[in-house]
């Protein structure tokens, strides 16, 4: 089953290290956590860099560029960053939460 596109979002589900990431964090101080969010960050940028990349080449015709190339890259860069700010609103709202409780 593909969950994304993403290859550190797809290798942290079909490896099962989601739940251990986040179990790994609480006892490492968040290491592991906080460098698969920046492993994913980092693919993210690279995806929307490389769509830009694509569109300019074909615009500018510097090289040979289909345009569904392009039109796929712009995809997948765009629900790439719709899953990014999904998971950062969801994580936001879990932090709020928590800052509600009462000790």
């Amino acid at each position: 089953m593909r969950i994304s596109s993403n290859p550190a979002i797809q290798s942290a589900f079909e490896t099962g290290n989601v739940g251990t990431a986040t179990q790994s964090a609480g006892k490492t101080g968040g290491g592991d956590f906080a460098q698969m969010l920046m492993d994913v960050l980092g693919e993210v940028n690279d995806s929307q860099g490389k769509a830009k990349e694509l569109q300019t080449d074909l615009m500018t015709n510097r090289r040979k560029v289909e345009i569904q190339d392009v039109m796929i890259a712009m995809e997948q860069a765009g629900t790439s960053m719709q899953l990014t700010m999904a998971v950062r609103n969801k994580l936001l709202e879990a932090y709020q939460e928590l800052s509600r409780m009462q000790i």
